[in-house]
């Protein structure tokens, strides 16, 4: 449902390099680059799009897809080690379903952020 979405902060480098950081081990890079603004995706397609602004966005929560319950280990650990707070250790969320296993942290705007795999064992 979603094409992609916008973040907006006063703190551009910052946020770029904290991105760049915890979406790598999901298999996420930077895919487009403009003086004021960076789209992280795959295969070319940006979906997080990070932009320098005088305002900042209201707090919002992003779930990004995870190939394997060892990224979402390794996006969480990435997290942390960029500066993000712990939301939520990983592991299974069976409320939601039995196989949901994420893993959230708060990034340094104050979003909840998500790595969220479906897949079983």
């Amino acid at each position: 449902m979603i094409d992609h979405i916008g973040l907006r902060t006063k703190e551009f480098a910052s946020l770029v390099s904290f991105y760049g950081q915890i979406l790598a081990p999901l298999g996420y890079s930077k895919v487009v680059q403009f003086e004021d603004a960076i789209g992280f995706g795959r295969d070319g397609k940006p979906s997080l799009w990070v932009g320098a602004s005088d305002q900042t966005s209201a707090p919002l929560h992003i779930a990004f897809a995870s190939p394997t319950r060892e990224a979402v280990d390794r996006f969480h650990q990435a997290a942390l080690a960029a500066g993000a707070r712990d939301n939520g250790k990983p592991g299974l969320r069976p409320d939601y379903h039995p196989d949901y296993y994420a893993a959230f942290v708060i990034d340094p705007m104050g979003n909840n952020i998500e790595a969220v795999c479906h897949a079983s064992g």
